[in-house]
């Protein structure tokens, strides 16, 4: 048995989606017969759920979290807060991975495993996301050969560009737990337990509302289809009351925004969809080339269409038999897409039909056997 120690610089648990990630990877580790502690700084939570029922994941595995300051500065010197926060954690998880005995310590945080990598060599780094400002980081971890988990083929490039041994990185995209969406209710059914309209065709879109996520262009769309009704769940406060000014400014009555919905409640509002949609912007390189979605899979896993940006970072998981793509931040050729699928039956079934297909070979255990099987 492999003694994992799971480090998570991060507020858990979050509505963010790396705390689906993380505790679904530490399930799956548990579940492939491993021992694993996952630990997190102690932070202010607006979630006050118990973090497995949250997550909707078995309590094989121990969650510990270790005090660490948690402040706050008003405005702008909340960022400053925010930093300086972040190092003391990151001092404070390393400390504790240096004084517990672990096989293997584990993070997709760079600074506790570059502090660890001064005294430790069984360390594991799973790269989100890539920045030429993090290469002091990645410099060291190519130094000390410390084996690199990349989300994405465009992280993994350029790792290699920088030296890398190809040999020391693994591809392994995000992945869904597809028992949490095989809920066993119809389209109706799920529409009537949310109360949303029987006799209307849905596009829905669920997660975060940052920039390049390109829920703009999902809107900017719905002027173009009043015929079709609009559901988002996700985003902050402040993003549901900054989009539902804009919707207000533009007239829409066809545009529902729900705000954040727990995990445990999105298969429900998938399976009401008609199609679902990945609008990414273009503009920004996570959104283009390093991101791994989770709710692609989740998306697939629901036996719905996708309607999805033609961006390499997706293409990686979707092709033209698995979903219908547009041109990114192109409001009028999203709007023709999602009719393209919406009122074609046999397209919408036959591309969601082979999404859910290909989804079978993304599940978080195929993901974990293959990265522990990298780490051996």
């Amino acid at each position: 048995m492999t003694k994992i120690l799971y480090l998570a610089n991060h507020r858990l648990p979050t509505e963010k989606a790396y705390g689906i990630q993380i505790s679904k990877m530490c399930e799956a580790f548990t579940d492939l017969g491993h021992k694993v502690v996952l630990i997190a700084p102690y932070r202010i939570s607006k979630v006050k759920d118990d973090f497995f029922r949250y997550y909707n994941v078995k309590d094989s595995f121990q969650f510990k979290k270790i005090f660490s300051p948690d402040f706050y500065l008003p405005g702008k010197l909340d960022r400053i807060a925010f930093q300086i926060k972040y190092f003391i954690s990151a001092a404070v998880l390393s400390f504790y991975a240096l004084i517990k005995k672990a096989d293997i310590v584990y993070s997709r945080d760079e600074l506790p495993l570059y502090l660890l990598s001064f005294f430790r060599k069984n360390l594991i780094f799973e790269a989100h996301k890539f920045s030429k400002k993090r290469a002091p980081f990645y410099r060291r971890f190519q130094k000390k050969k410390i084996k690199i988990v990349a989300i994405s083929a465009g992280i993994k490039k350029e790792l290699e560009k920088l030296g890398f041994n190809p040999e020391d990185i693994i591809l392994a995209p995000d992945s869904v737990d597809l028992e949490d969406f095989n809920i066993g209710v119809s389209k109706i059914e799920a529409r009537k337990k949310l109360d949303l309209p029987l006799d209307k065709k849905i596009a829905l879109y669920s997660g975060h509302f940052f920039k390049w996520k390109g829920v703009n262009t999902l809107i900017e769309a719905a002027s173009f289809l009043k015929e079709v009704f609009f559901v988002f769940i996700g985003g902050t406060e402040k993003d549901i009351k900054e989009f539902k000014s804009l919707v207000k400014n533009n007239k829409l009555d066809n545009v529902l925004l729900l705000g954040h919905k727990p995990y445990r409640e999105v298969p429900l509002y998938l399976k009401a969809a008609d199609i679902l949609v990945l609008p990414n912007k273009k503009e920004e390189k996570i959104s283009e080339l390093y991101t791994s979605p989770l709710k692609l899979f989740e998306y697939m896993a629901s036996r719905r269409p996708i309607v999805a940006s033609d961006l390499p970072s997706i293409r990686e998981v979707l092709d033209d038999q698995t979903a219908v793509f547009f041109e990114p931040d192109n409001p009028e050729q999203l709007a023709e897409s999602i009719k393209k699928v919406i009122w074609n039956n046999h397209l919408a079934e036959t591309i969601s039909a082979k999404a859910f297909e290909k989804v079978q070979s993304h599940t978080w255990h195929k993901r974990a056997e293959r990265i522990l099987n990298f780490i051996k």
